[in-house]
């Protein structure tokens, strides 16, 4: 069968499946240069774009109401796309194990309405040899269609940074690979056409997959360090920011800092990798317990700071908390994930109140969280204990005088994100 190249025109079409922090700005990329379907399995979510509302607060009712993009949640518009790129979650499951339902569902999506001549792209992040090991079945079952012979796969991954306006899709280098030679140099045109920072085509699916899933895996390591550091430092009564700030006078020491480690990638995507070596016989050791340590920050926060509590005049267990921040990064209202939940609970089953205000989130993300009291502002003078746990901009626009004013004049601030000097807070991770 000869192939027939597919020029790259404004007159080709670009599904994006899944509208997320991922898929979105795809999905806006891409309109610039071609028409694009933005398509979503959750109709409000739909009905908000429409109506030019992006609750990431990635983009501006005006954009999103250009010509070229449309946004959909009825399967009916899926059938007449050149180029199909698929951006659902995969998660893991209560216990650890990837899940890929999600991945699988639209596969089955996809390959009802595929046509000969389609690419499909997957971005969501995935262990080494997923795509074809697990996806490309579905697609070629229920599509009755062959790869590389009817159609064409590939995989790209993501490397969105939620809230970050400087390293946006557009200025970040993107891996590309595809399934043959053919589909390698249509895909990585296609994204070529809409990355101002360029591409990197690899030679295969499973390298770009690997090539991800190491990425957060390397810096969740890095973390897991910086806290173990950090736990240390704790017991030897040293302020770990300034040792920090010593060991970065050398050239060559990387910077990180201590924290609770959440989201939907770096708290996650080791798991992925660490599923596919086990199915090979290899038990990983170094990945594993930099997972434990980070899974384990938000008991050793709690405890430290019920320690340092306990020793106030008032009674523990008659305390009342606040906790300053809730989504799992500054300046992001995205709660997958979060470790500052697991905090929460943890310290609310030991004092009378934990009250959490982050002024990030929109009030209907934060009402789907029912074990936690969110509040919509502070008391004054109310609190026995503070926990600074995301750095949003506002925290530190409040200062800490504003922020002491929460507080009963005998009470404990712990700043797990450095936002103040040492001598201005009782406690700094």
């Amino acid at each position: 069968m000869k192939t027939i190249m597919l020029p790259l025109t404004s007159k080709l079409k670009v599904v994006i499946m899944g509208l997320g922090y991922v898929g979105l700005p795809l999905a806006m990329a891409f309109s610039k240069k071609y028409e694009v379907l933005g398509f979503d399995i959750s109709p409000k979510r739909v009905n908000e774009l429409n109506q030019g509302l992006d609750v990431t607060n990635e983009f501006s009712f005006t954009e999103l109401q250009r010509d070229s993009i449309s946004f959909s949640s009825d399967i009916n518009d899926l059938s007449d796309g050149n180029f199909y790129i698929i951006s659902v979650p995969t998660p893991v499951d209560s216990s650890l194990t990837p899940d890929m339902s999600m991945l699988r569902d639209v596969s089955k999506l996809v390959g009802q309405n595929l046509q000969k001549g389609n690419f499909v792209i997957y971005e969501s992040t995935v262990y080494p040899g997923a795509t074809e090991e697990v996806c490309l079945p579905i697609l070629e079952q229920y599509s009755g269609l062959k790869l590389n012979k009817d159609f064409y796969l590939g995989y790209s991954p993501e490397r969105i940074n939620p809230s970050d306006k400087v390293h946006t899709l557009e200025n970040i280098i993107k891996v590309v690979s595809g399934s043959n030679n053919y589909s390698s140099k249509i895909i990585n045109e296609l994204y070529s056409s809409v990355i101002n920072a360029g591409t990197y085509l690899v030679d295969s699916i499973r390298v770009a997959e690997a090539a991800k899933v190491i990425e957060n895996t390397q810096r969740d390591l890095n973390i897991a360090l910086i806290n173990e550091f950090a736990q240390i430092f704790s017991k030897l009564n040293l302020d770990t920011e300034e040792i920090l700030k010593a060991a970065e006078t050398k050239w060559n020491f990387i910077s990180f800092r201590p924290g609770l480690v959440g989201g939907h990638c770096i708290g996650v995507d080791p798991y992925y990798l660490t599923y596919k070596a086990q199915q090979v016989d290899y038990n990983p050791q170094v990945i594993l317990s930099g997972r434990k340590i980070n899974d384990g920050m938000a008991s050793f926060i709690s405890d430290t700071f019920l320690s340092k509590l306990s020793k106030l005049s008032c009674n523990l267990k008659e305390s009342k908390i606040l906790i300053l921040g809730y989504s799992f990064k500054e300046n992001c209202n995205d709660i997958r994930n979060t470790k500052v939940h697991d905090l929460a609970l943890n310290i609310q089953s030991k004092v009378k109140e934990v009250s959490v205000f982050d002024p990030v989130i929109e009030a209907i993300d934060a009402s789907t969280v029912t074990d936690i009291n969110f509040i919509v502002a502070p008391k004054d003078r109310y609190y026995d204990g503070v926990i600074l746990a995301v750095g949003h901009d506002q925290f530190k626009e409040l200062g800490i005088n504003k922020i002491k004013s929460f507080c009963k004049e005998e009470s404990v601030i712990y700043d797990l994100k450095h936002i103040f000097p040492a001598d201005q807070v009782e406690l700094r991770l």
